[in-house]
């Protein structure tokens, strides 16, 4: 009965919505208030406000050998390793850019994430030339996180050892899944020796948070081939899991097309899916941390969910907060707190702008005092699983007519001050945003824009 009453909820929520890594969402951006003049001029007044918090760095690294048929990531497949050194060099203008633009000699360092693409597509000497490139002259703030993305086929224990000299504790594998069918038609390919291999090296070493990605709703998963691939990642006992629903955006990424809608788990199966996963992970002793996100009890972002500081940005979940993060390289997205900036989108276009000493920043929103409002709203419910609504009273009542049916659903409650997420209100949190989301509402497309919810 319990699993019928999950179905019904999963069939009348499952329909396009936002992960909510910021707020507005990027399709929903007002770039007619925007300008590269006023991004440095947010990027300067939030650095002189909150210098003492230091910089979050996020730096793209675009470069695949393949491409990964369910990816929605900005990539660009190649085998030629000489594009290595231009990029790097593009992405230490840009930094130089930004150092120049916030007019200090040198910067305090909170946070610094390699992001993909495939990071360890970059020889090691490469990426510690990158590394260094960005650290020169500034600080490392104590306690400061560094942390890189890896594809456990390519990551070599030179890899490993030369990022864990320039400072990296955290490494987060792309896994997805065991299953060798599977594997096949993503295009992922990378063996349980692979990653046990990685693993090994890595705990020798010394780094103290891995984080293992896998995704349920691929084309050709079934029960049997998600179960396996989760006892296998557990048997490695990562710190953390990343569980995530496929998302199958077709019109944005043409690989997607390699199978059709018949090929994926949908409705039950694929409830069956995530109700196994989570199950499976929960039992192993991983805790519910925000959306799709398990840890263990003493991992750092655990710790943060019990103490009232998990965030999320543009990078997913994290256990600290920087009012500034910078994306360095294509396609990055930076947050200035009141604003955001994205990068151009292709590799030429930003080796251009940036060999021409401009901000490759061609797009962005500045957010309104009713943006600031309701990016509150959506932090608390994304990562305290509540929300005061403390906004003007006839957005509140708007905001409650719209929760009204998730209310009935028993996802959410009110107290008449503050909205709760219910303990399976969080298998729907994306929806429950949505009620916040007024640009989200007020936005008329033609065309999709987002993955289903569930």
């Amino acid at each position: 009965m319990a699993r019928n009453k999950m179905l019904a909820l999963v069939q009348r929520y499952d329909v396009a919505a936002p992960r909510y890594t910021s707020y507005p969402t990027v399709p929903c951006w007002d770039e007619e208030t925007w300008s590269p003049e006023k991004w440095i001029q947010h990027i300067r007044l939030q650095w002189a406000q909150s210098s003492s918090q230091g910089i979050s760095l996020y730096i793209h690294l675009p470069f695949c050998e393949s491409l990964c048929t369910y990816c929605g990531c900005n990539t660009r497949i190649t085998k030629n390793h000489g594009v290595e050194a231009p990029y790097i060099d593009a992405v230490l203008a840009e930094w130089a850019i930004y150092r120049r633009h916030l007019g200090e000699s040198s910067l305090p360092i909170g946070e610094l994430h390699l992001g993909g693409g495939t990071p360890t597509f970059f020889s090691p000497s490469q990426l510690r030339r990158l590394v260094d490139g960005l650290l020169d002259g500034n600080q490392v703030l104590p306690g400061a996180s560094f942390s890189f993305e890896a594809h456990p086929a390519n990551t070599t224990h030179e890899h490993l050892q030369t990022l864990f000299g320039a400072g990296f504790r955290r490494l987060s594998l792309g896994i997805q899944d065991f299953d060798h069918g599977v594997q096949l038609l993503i295009n992922r390919k990378q063996t349980e020796a692979d990653v046990w291999r990685v693993m090994i090296d890595a705990r020798q070493i010394g780094y103290t948070s891995i984080n293992f990605d896998l995704i349920y709703g691929l084309p050709l998963q079934t029960l049997e081939s998600v179960g396996d691939t989760v006892e296998k990642a557990l048997a490695m006992r990562p710190d953390r899991i990343s569980f995530y629903s496929y998302a199958h955006v077709p019109w944005m990424r043409p690989g997607q097309r390699r199978y059709t809608e018949d090929d994926l788990p949908k409705g039950k199966d694929k409830l069956d899916l995530y109700l196994l996963g989570q199950s499976i992970i929960k039992q192993a002793g991983y805790r519910d941390v925000g959306m799709d996100h398990f840890a263990l009890p003493d991992d750092a972002l655990c710790r943060a969910a019990d103490g009232g500081a998990l965030h999320r940005n543009f990078m997913g979940y994290t256990d600290r907060y920087t009012p500034l993060l910078i994306g360095l390289g294509v396609s990055s997205i930076s947050d200035s707190w009141t604003a955001f900036a994205q990068n151009v989108k292709t590799v030429e276009a930003y080796k251009a702008w940036v060999n021409a000493g401009v901000l490759p920043v061609f797009k962005g929103h500045v957010l309104s005092a009713g943006d600031m409002q309701i990016r509150k709203h959506i932090l608390d419910i994304m990562c305290r699983g509540t929300a005061v609504l403390d906004g003007p009273a006839a957005q509140s009542a708007i905001v409650l007519r719209r929760l009204a049916p998730l209310f009935g659903d028993g996802l959410v409650s009110w107290d008449g001050t503050r909205v709760k997420v219910t303990k399976k209100g969080f298998s729907f949190l994306r929806n429950i945003c949505m009620a916040f989301d007024e640009r989200l509402h007020k936005k008329h497309v033609s065309q999709p824009l987002f993955s289903k919810a569930v």
